[in-house]
């Protein structure tokens, strides 16, 4: 039979979401390198610049290296303030997690590192003194909404209980660096500073690394991780490399982020999704890489699993869930737009041997003005980049559109109008279950795109606060249901937990149309009487987009019941049975059945600027009720472009 004479119809149905396997990837690779005899002794054997490799610093380009100089020009008289204690005390008074207080120093000491690595005439290594004092005199390195890790009140850090969360691995990260750039420019100062430098990484992260199991990001027990354990993991891998003398130490601990690491690994799904989102990705398949990576370099290229299928799929999970520059597909807390660290992107891609990504990296590189823009992040981030900088810049560059994906375990799917083009319409849509990593409760949303810029969007979060990660959660108006791309069932949201979940979850696609249809009544409370709430999204190709339920109840709804959508259009109804959406340079129109639907249109004022980022305009909620739900009915909007 010749290609081409059928239309080929794909079809896939997710076998329900993902959950723990024991595949152990990266310790079965430690035993077969031998990690004992291969891992580096001495930090310097990696091969990564040094201070002392002023050939390296000087042939940057005159423009970075000047802009690095500025930078830490602005931190010459820095003050270097003070933690007070009210500033942690903020988390139980009023929720405020006073993140810049802590953000403001660590900053500070970055810039000044990296303006002396490219200047090399010692001009800011007062200061760095200054800075790594300033935290040898802190009690604690974290963030103080983490507080709760301790087993003294929360609040304030308990000095006799060092516990390691997200703040403490980024400041020991910045420090151990510190510590290898500059020990020997320290020791013409004063010993007693590189000295004190290493006892505090010792004392606040590293012994209680070493002798602790139950910090839950670790995954040694029955609590899951998410992207906290590559993230930490990462950073105290580099902080053992470059700290611990002891080799029997060095190779224990190793081995310990080893196993800690496969626990990440074990729960991720085969399709490798990340439930977080692409603005998650960046330190949960990225922060993978990275370690990946480093012990790469710590065994000398004995340590390698890219070839691995889910450590593929982990990587290029980031360009499946792009929409079209600067946008990615926001379900749960990402955001809308991410800077998704390019230059990471570009070296997964290379590993893996997937061009695409790659490519797509490269791509991202070009429209941040990389080569003509310092790099930011951190210092070893800022570094890898610099090594890569001409690499990257001379890189075949493409933008990342492909016509459609799906996701089986992550049950995430979509696609475009047409592939390698962001004109015309991109819709993704959702299954899962509720009780997913910076879960909303919004089994069945969908986004809706047109030529690339935002139409039917997730609204995505507001600054995290102390209820965002309480009980009290899904008070938030964007957790909840009725304000994503849902219905409202017989007055009632979707709950939060694993039992409220998709069913049936599937998606198809070929060259004219792509559908995903998921069973969405299981996310709902038994009260509502639903039997089942087929909900169907479906793009014909260069036509429209269509949004169907077919619906059933148990028993009569005595209640409302409403679908909702949410847009960044302005909204007009032009005439009965029809709304005109004015977006960012398209206009589409929607179409529903007036006589079963009546129309209430909300317009939603945004304050909080984690969502003004996105949304500075505010939001409109489209809100159509059923006018008669019967025991089983059907009902259909379409999207037509304009």
């Amino acid at each position: 039979m010749k290609r081409g004479v059928f239309i080929v119809l794909l079809t896939l149905v997710s076998t329900g979401v993902f959950s723990y396997e024991k595949r152990d990837i990266l310790q079965h690779e430690s035993r077969a390198i031998g990690l004992t005899e291969v891992l580096v002794k001495d930090f310097s054997e990696i091969g990564l610049p040094t201070y002392n490799d002023r050939d390296f610093w000087n042939k940057l380009p005159l423009s970075i290296r000047q802009q690095y100089i500025e930078a830490a020009e602005r931190y010459i008289d820095y003050g270097w303030p003070v933690v007070k204690a009210t500033d942690y005390l903020e988390i139980i008074r009023s929720g405020d997690r006073r993140q810049e207080a802590y953000a403001a120093p660590s900053n500070a000491i970055q810039a000044l590192v990296m303006g002396e690595l490219v200047e090399g005439e010692g001009r800011f290594i007062d200061q760095i003194v200054n800075g790594v004092w300033y935290y040898s005199e802190q009690t604690w390195w974290g963030w103080s909404a983490h507080l709760t890790a301790q087993k003294a009140k929360d609040g304030l850090p308990d000095v006799n209980e060092p516990v390691i969360d997200l703040g403490v691995g980024e400041i020991t990260n910045l420090l151990s660096w510190t510590w290898f750039l500059f020990k020997e420019e320290f020791d013409k100062i004063h010993p007693l500073i590189s000295q004190r430098l290493k006892q505090e990484i010792m004392n606040k992260a590293l012994i209680p690394y070493y002798e602790r199991d139950d910090f839950w990001w670790m995954g040694f027990d029955s609590r899951p991780v998410n992207n906290w354990n590559p993230w930490t993991n990462h950073n105290m891998l580099t902080a053992i490399l470059i700290l611990e003398d002891d080799q029997q130490k060095k190779i224990s601990n190793v081995e310990k982020v080893i196993r800690s690491l496969d626990s990440f690994v074990n729960i991720y799904p085969e399709d490798g999704g990340c439930d977080e989102g692409p603005s998650y990705w960046g330190r949960a398949g990225a922060s993978l890489y990275q370690c990946l990576d480093l012990l790469w370099r710590a065994t000398r290229g004995k340590f390698n699993v890219y070839d691995n299928p889910l450590i593929r799929n982990m990587g290029s999970y980031i360009y499946k869930a792009y929409i079209d520059y600067p946008y990615f597909i926001n379900f749960a807390d990402a955001d809308a737009t991410t800077s998704s660290r390019p230059a990471i992107i570009y070296r997964y891609g290379k590993d893996i041997g997937d061009v695409a990504m790659q490519q797509f990296g490269a791509f991202l590189a070009r429209e941040s003005d990389w080569g003509r823009k310092k790099p930011g992040e951190k210092i070893d981030e800022q570094i890898m980049q610099l090594i890569y900088l001409d690499e990257i810049a001379n890189a075949t560059a493409r933008n990342a559109l492909i016509g459609d994906f799906w996701l089986p375990d992550t049950e995430v799917g979509g696609g475009r109008d047409m592939k390698e083009s962001s004109s015309g319409f991109f819709f993704a849509a959702k299954g899962g279950h509720n009780n997913e990593s910076h879960n909303h409760n919004d089994i069945g949303s969908c986004l809706l795109y047109a030529d690339g810029k935002p139409c039917l969007i997730d609204l995505g979060r507001e600054t995290y606060t102390a209820k965002t990660f309480s009980s009290a959660r899904y008070e938030i108006w964007t957790m909840q249901s009725q304000f994503h791309n849902l219905p409202r069932i017989n007055g009632r949201d979707q709950l939060p937990g694993r039992e409220f979940q998709a069913r049936n979850s599937r998606f198809s696609a070929n060259k004219n149309r792509i559908e995903f249809t998921t069973d969405i009544a299981a996310a709902y409370p038994e009260e509502t009487g639903i039997s089942s709430w087929e909900r169907s999204y479906r793009l014909d190709r260069g036509r429209r987009f269509v949004v169907k339920d077919r619906y059933s109840f148990s028993r009569r709804p005595k209640n409302p019941t409403t679908l909702n959508f949410v847009t960044y259009c302005k909204v007009t109804a032009r005439k009965p049975g029809r709304l005109t959406l004015q977006g960012d340079d398209f206009t589409v129109e929607m179409e529903y059945d007036q006589k079963k639907m009546g129309l209430e249109i909300e317009c939603i004022p945004v304050a909080d600027n984690g969502l003004k980022r996105y949304w500075p305009n505010g939001v409109t909620r489209i809100v159509l009720t059923l006018k008669n739900a019967e025991l089983k009915g059907e009902n259909s909007i379409t999207i037509v472009k304009k």
